[in-house]
Parts: structure tokens; C-alpha cells; sequence
């Protein structure tokens, strides 16, 4: 029997506000544990939540930008559960009405594109942490960090649209680059400001019941969420064939076996025993705040993209990549803007800048060559003063000090040279000190003509102007 996977996933995006969802108390993260907390995020008795209204404002853009509607009304629910991490002993969450529904993203796979649903996204407060092993004060066991308590949080639910592990990590690179594009979360997913549950079935090709599934929490790589759900599609269709019975249940993933494992049984709406809070009256938005907030959206990540195709002539990956984050596409954007010819700089961009950034671990934010220098940069091989060769040399020094790449040029003697006598002449003494390799490309051999380029570039350092060294080698070599 042929199993069809079906997935869903949960992703938590961690809204990028300076206070928490009900609460003044910060968000920031790495603080000493359980010092940003309140009676509010503590849930002490007689304290009352009060919303922020930044949060709202996120979770609205946040709507639109994945072709959400916007409800007009949407209602806070309280979701009860205990853990040690949950001081309220409940959760405060949106359930029947929720901020957005029936929105969607597209998403491409190996050059086929598919349309992802999206059930619903809404507001929520995140819960505080548990923190097991060796804790200062405690020889063993676990503690409880409630600084995390009351962060604000966008859960924002999929169809169960996705087939295979590489949609649903598609989905979750398409998610996680409208968020951060938005300026919304940060998506660190190392701390787990963008995180994911997993919902993963199997079901007989052909059928019309879904399987059973099972949930796999808090995945917070994409890397690892690929690993978790194709080792659990193939443990549930193990599971069916040897004869047993996949379970509804939830699942963590560990990666140093790549394997998941049973956590608990899992939870049905109703064990939550959701009702709406009685601290907290309806959110209700009318036409004119999402008239302003669509006004405010900036130019998404898949516009920019077709954009760039359109205006500057780059190819559909090159645009996928120069916009893989919006810092990065107002970097390339701002490049051109002073050079004029997308392609050359798009090269640039991609090559060198990126080589370099992923070198030093540094964001583009932080990169020390500025869009004005790599301009400069790619005018003077524009105008020949230098070849690409040395141009990357340039570069190199321009990165190592901020200094502009003319003076550099100046400073270190690298002007391309272009005087096709004294071309010539080193072109004359490398055929002559080189017969037998002359024979050879006048014999027929032709890929000998790569190394007498080489040679000519390495008797010049490098100045020697490339064009000009084929057409002159090219002469002689038939001469």
C-alpha cells in the first residue's frame, strides 16, 4: 500500500515589542531569570491584563501580508492547562474569533509552485520556561524562568495543505521572511522567536479520511523540522504496516538521533476548556485602522522580487536571493541607485559581499563596505582603470578598512594596464619562452590558450587588461 503524508504546521512568531502582551515588563532577551516579571505576567490575584496595542498593530500587518481578512471583532479566550512554566494556570489566547482568517502564502518546490492555506492567525501570550540541569543555587533538577511569561506571540495555523518535508520547509522559509521583512519578529530561531509545531498524518493514496496524526512541538530549526517530519511519515507508515495503530499524540524531536519521541497524549480543543476571558473585552477594529496599517505595509518580499526581474534584468533566483531579507534588497537597491546597472552590482552582491558576510558572521546591517563604496568599486571595472581580478583585492581592503577604493587603487599601484605595446611585449616573451606549448595550440590544441593567459596575467600582477590580452594572444598565437 502507498501512503499519501499530510502536514500542517503551527508556526509561534514572537512579536518584535519592547513590553509584553498585557503587561509593562520587558521582553528582552537573556535577562537575569525572573526579572522581568509583574503580578500581571505572574498572575498574581487582582491583577488585570490591559492589551498592548502595538501587538495588535503587528498581528494586522501581519494579516495582510499573508492575504488575510481582518476581523472586525475577535475575542480573548482563556485556554486552561498547568504546567510549572504557566503561572495563571491558564494561557490567554484567542479561540473562536480569532484576529485573521482564510489567508494564504505561495510557496515554490523544485520549480513547481503550490498555494498553502492559511487557517487562522491570532494573539496570543507566550509561556514562561523551564530550565532542567545544573542551575546556580541547585545542585540538580529544573527551575522555572518566567521572564518569557506573557511575551507576545502570533500563532498563526496552516491547512494541512503540505505533502512532503521540503513544502513544509518552504513554507516555513516563506513565513519566516514576510515576518522579519515586516520588522515584526527578529526570527532568531536559535532563542525561539520563530518556532514551529508540526502536524503530521499518512493516509492511503486515494483516500478521502485523513490519518491519524501526531504533533511534533516546538521545532526551531528548518533543518530539523525536514529531519522530524520525514522520520515521523516514515515511522507512522512502519507503524501501519507492521499492523499497529498510530495515536493522537504529542511528539518532541531530538536532534542527536533525529528521531521523535512520545511526549503525551494530545490534547482535543475541549481539554483545553477555552471560554472567553472575562478581564479582557472584545478587540474591535474598524475599516479605517486597516486602511492605515495596509497604507503602511512596505513592498513585500515576493513584489520587490518580481520588481527586480522587471527593472534591473536579474535572473528569478538572483532576485530570490537579493530579497531574502529586506535589509539586504535595500542594500542591493541602494547600490544601484548610484551605479545604474543592476546586473553588474546584483554580481557583486552575491559574490564578494556575500562571501564576505558569511565569512565574518556579520548581518548586512553590519557590513563595513557601505552601497556608495561598492559602487564605486564596480565603476572603476566599468571604465577599466582596474580589472574584477584586482577589483576583489580591492574589495578585500575596503572591508578590512572603509577606505575608498580609488585611493586604494592609487595607493598600491593597481590601475589596469592597457597599453597594448607593453602588452605585447610580455605577450612576446611568454610565446617565446613557451614554443613547445605554441606548437601545441597551432596543432589544434586549443585549451592551451587558457594557460598563456595565465601567464601574460601573472608576468603583469594581475593589471594587465583581460580583453585586451585575449584579442592580442588570439593575433599572435594565428600569426
Amino acid at each position: 500500500m502507498k501512503f499519501q503524508p499530510v502536514i500542517g504546521l503551527e508556526v509561534h512568531v514572537q512579536l518584535l515589542t519592547d513590553s509584553k502582551i498585557f503587561c509593562g515588563c520587558s521582553t528582552r532577551f537573556g535577562a537575569e531569570p525572573n526579572s522581568q516579571t509583574c503580578p500581571v505576567c505572574l498572575g498574581l490575584p487582582g491583577a488585570l491584563p490591559v492589551l498592548n496595542r502595538r501587538v495588535v498593530e503587528f498581528a494586522v500587518k501581519a494579516g495582510l501580508a499573508t492575504n488575510c481578512s481582518i476581523s472586525h471583532r475577535s475575542v480573548f479566550a482563556r485556554k486552561n492547562y498547568f504546567y510549572p512554566d504557566l503561572p495563571k494556570g491558564y494561557q490567554i489566547s484567542q479561540f473562536e474569533e480569532p484576529i485573521c482568517l482564510k489567508g494564504w502564502l505561495d510557496i515554490q518546490v523544485n520549480g513547481t509552485a503550490k498555494r498553502i492555506g492559511i487557517t487562522r492567525i491570532h494573539m496570543e501570550e507566550d509561556a514562561g520556561k523551564l530550565v532542567h540541569g545544573e542551575l546556580p543555587g541547585l545542585d540538580d533538577g529544573s527551575g522555572v524562568d518566567l521572564n518569557r511569561a506573557c511575551t507576545p506571540l502570533l500563532e498563526i495555523v496552516s491547512e494541512p495543505d503540505l505533502r512532503t518535508a521540503d513544502e513544509a520547509v518552504a513554507y516555513l522559509k516563506q513565513l519566516h521572511r514576510i515576518v522579519t521583512w515586516l520588522g515584526i519578529c527578529d526570527g532568531n530561531m536559535e532563542e525561539g522567536s520563530f518556532r514551529c509545531d508540526a502536524n503530521v498524518s499518512v493516509m492511503p493514496v486515494g483516500a478521502d479520511k485523513l490519518g491519524t496524526r501526531a504533533e511534533i512541538k516546538n521545532v526551531n530549526s528548518f533543518r530539523f523540522v525536514k529531519q522530524a517530519i520525514e522520520h515521523e511519515i516514515e515511522r507512522q507508515i512502519d507503524l501501519i504496516e507492521d499492523g499497529g495503530t498510530v495515536v493522537q499524540e504529542t511528539r518532541l524531536f531530538d536532534p542527536n538521533t533525529g528521531r521523535t519521541r512520545s511526549m503525551r497524549g494530545k490534547e482535543e480543543a475541549h481539554d483545553y476548556r477555552y471560554f472567553p476571558d472575562p478581564d479582557l473585552v472584545p478587540l474591535v477594529i474598524d475599516d479605517e485602522w486597516v486602511r492605515r496599517a495596509q497604507d503602511e505595509l512596505p513592498e513585500l518580499p515576493e513584489q520587490r522580487q518580481r520588481r527586480f526581474i522587471s527593472e534591473y534584468g536579474v535572473s528569478e533566483y538572483d532576485a530570490e536571493v537579493l530579497t531574502a531579507t529586506r535589509s539586504l534588497a535595500e542594500y542591493y537597491e541602494g547600490c544601484v541607485a548610484l551605479h545604474g546597472n543592476g546586473k553588474a552590482v546584483s554580481n557583486w552582491v552575491m559574490g564578494e559581499l556575500t562571501r564576505a558576510l558569511n565569512d565574518s558572521g556579520l548581518s548586512i546591517d553590519q557590513c563595513p563596505v557601505t552601497p556608495r563604496l561598492l559602487a564605486e568599486l564596480v565603476k572603476l571595472i566599468d571604465s577599466g582603470t582596474i580589472s574584477g581580478k584586482i577589483a576583489k583585492t580591492v574589495f578585500d581592503e575596503m572591508w578590512r578598512s572603509g577606505r575608498e577604493p580609488g585611493a586604494i587603487v592609487e595607493e598600491q599601484g593597481l590601475v589596469q594596464v592597457s597599453d597594448s605595446g607593453a602588452i605585447e611585449a610580455i605577450i612576446d616573451g611568454i610565446l617565446a619562452a613557451n614554443q613547445g606549448q605554441v606548437e601545441e595550440y597551432r596543432g589544434g590544441k586549443e585549451k592551451v590558450f587558457g594557460f598563456f593567459v595565465g601567464q601574460v596575467m601573472r608576468a603583469s600582477k594581475g593589471k594587465a587588461n583581460p580583453a585586451l590580452v585575449n584579442e592580442l594572444l588570439l593575433n599572435k598565437l594565428k600569426g
